[in-house]
């Protein structure tokens, strides 16, 4: 059974800076992880997503530039730091795991999520 759990969300104002982090039982050595989003009144949607050893990256193009996702050295805890935070950033962040996460955007292991809310 894989575990995910998230930390890091809260409060910020627009134009200022944010880190979530997840911490991922040890099954997920080899998976990918990601981040997922849903705000209220809307549908989740893919955040970002990095390869098992950390170096592939890919970003949605509304958070591309301002998101950066890592992977810490013991690759079951991930990472995203969120820089010039807009409104439409607010939204109950996921943090993911799963065997395409990359090239689908799909995931297979889903965390309970943590609020980021952006004022302006």
């Amino acid at each position: 059974q894989v575990q995910l759990v998230e930390s890091g969300g809260g409060l910020v104002q627009a134009g200022g800076s944010l880190r979530l982090s997840c911490s991922a039982s040890l099954r997920t050595f080899t998976l990918e992880l990601g981040w997922f989003r849903q705000a209220p009144g809307k549908e989740r949607e893919f955040v970002a997503a990095i390869g098992w050893s950390g170096i592939t990256t890919v970003y949605a193009d509304s958070v591309k530039g301002r998101f950066t996702i890592s992977r810490g050295n013991a690759k079951n805890t991930m990472y995203l730091q969120m820089s010039s935070l807009k409104p439409e950033d607010t939204a109950n962040y996921y943090c993911t795991a799963g065997v395409r996460l990359l090239a689908s955007r799909s995931a297979d292991y889903w965390g309970q999520g943590t609020q980021v809310t952006v004022s302006s």
